[in-house]
């Protein structure tokens, strides 16, 4: 079966609302065995909405629409269904008796205009809203195919999703098994030429994602039951791992922030930080996790020269070499460990922008661990991009670096 999604609302074409009934739907129906081949927004206007509906009958077996099941002028999914398929609303009692009955509980006079929301077309069944005022449409079409229509607000339409639209589908058995692997270190094009053919299947499938904590890879497969989808993916899951085994981390819901603390309480060690450019982001991250005094002891954020020389970073090395350098970053390591008492150091230093530093350029990162071992460097050019974007990758790039010696 494929289905397609219809997001309503002139709010949503204008960034004023983000579409996340679109991302709930796509994960359930996907869960459930149903192709999603396409996914469409629409404004508040009947030519468009009705051309939009039409389009997605020809191609889809069902067709869910959010939105556009309000009272007011705007909200016409209700108008234009009743075009497409050529027939004429009418106030349907009982849904009417259901409003009435709605306001007069919580003391309120219904509005007229509310009628609207008790509109109905033959060929329409009323989807009860237990915690809202518009009901939603089931229309089943002669050619076998369905329109399901349902208010925007999230809350609803999850809701009448799962207890009244679910279990009128009747959906075909089918069931989906996916996996994510998760990366650090290395880019997304770099993954995808490991991979090599086997991003060119369909059943199973595998795909790539740059996520804010490294490239994810994605294994799916879709079969009769969860077992044989498993079964049907298990060859790309080895595949992957054997692939990218030297960047791999974590799957599905890990975090690298927990996987670390977990890591750490098990060799009874402890860590502690000085950061410049992130500005505390990677003590954030480090501390994010409930149950992270156990080993983290402490972090600087050391952002200039002068702070740097006051938490132990040699003089002379900041005038020589300049704070954003590999031998001033190694100071750092070594400063944190050496403040905090702990087991290792983080570190990292570099321009985070807009501007060039010190004659750097704009993503020009450089990031250390110190331990017991010695100290270990990454350098990193990163992309001129947001300043946000640029810290954040400089954290987890270093969150990556010590899950690697941990692991060693």
């Amino acid at each position: 079966m494929t289905a397609e999604l219809l997001s309503v609302g002139t709010e949503l074409l204008l960034g004023e609302i983000v579409d996340t009934n679109t991302a709930w739907l796509a994960q359930d129906l996907a869960q459930r065995g149903v192709d999603i081949y396409w996914s469409q927004r629409v404004g508040d206007n009947l030519l468009r909405l009705t051309a939009a509906i039409r389009q997605a009958l020809a191609r889809s077996d069902l067709l869910v629409m959010c939105g556009g099941l309000g009272p007011t002028d705007d909200d016409l999914s209700r108008e234009a269904l009743a075009a497409v398929c050529g027939e004429t609303p009418q106030i349907d009692e009982g849904l009417a008796l259901n409003l009435r009955t709605r306001f007069v509980a919580t003391n309120r006079p219904m509005p007229q205009r509310n009628l609207k929301q008790a509109w109905l077309i033959p060929s329409a069944e009323a989807l009860p809203n237990p915690i809202g005022t518009a009901p939603g449409w089931l229309v089943r079409r002669p050619d076998g195919k369905r329109i399901v229509a349902l208010p925007g607000p999230p809350r609803e339409l999850q809701r009448m999703w799962l207890s009244e639209v679910v279990p009128r589908l009747s959906l075909p058995p089918a069931a989906l098994f996916r996996q994510t692997f998760k990366t650090q270190g290395i880019g997304e094009s770099a993954v995808a030429e490991l991979l090599g053919e086997l991003t060119l299947s369909a059943n199973p499938s595998v795909a790539t994602y740059a996520k804010r904590d490294g490239v994810h890879v994605r294994v799916a497969a879709k079969a009769a039951s969860e077992a044989e989808a498993r079964a049907l993916a298990e060859p790309a899951l080895e595949q992957v791992q054997q692939r990218l085994s030297e960047y791999l981390w974590g799957s599905d819901s890990d975090e690298l922030p927990m996987l670390l603390q977990q890591r750490l309480r098990v060799r009874g060690e402890t860590v502690a930080s000085m950061e410049s450019l992130t500005g505390g982001l990677i003590a954030q991250l480090l501390t994010s996790a409930a149950g992270a005094s156990a080993v983290y002891r402490g972090g600087v954020v050391a952002y200039g020269a002068q702070a740097k020389a006051a938490f132990g970073v040699p003089r002379d090395l900041l005038e020589r070499y300049g704070s954003v350098s590999e031998e001033v970053v190694q100071a750092m390591a070594n400063a944190a460990r050496r403040l905090f008492a702990s087991d290792y150091g983080l570190a990292a230093t570099g321009v985070a922008g807009p501007d060039a530093s010190e004659g750097k350029a704009v993503g020009e990162v450089y990031v250390a661990f110190s331990g017991p071992g010695g100290v270990t460097v990454k350098q990193l050019r990163l992309p001129p991009l947001e300043r946000e974007w640029i810290q954040e990758r400089t954290a987890y790039t270093l969150l990556a670096l010590l899950w690697s010696q941990l692991r060693a």
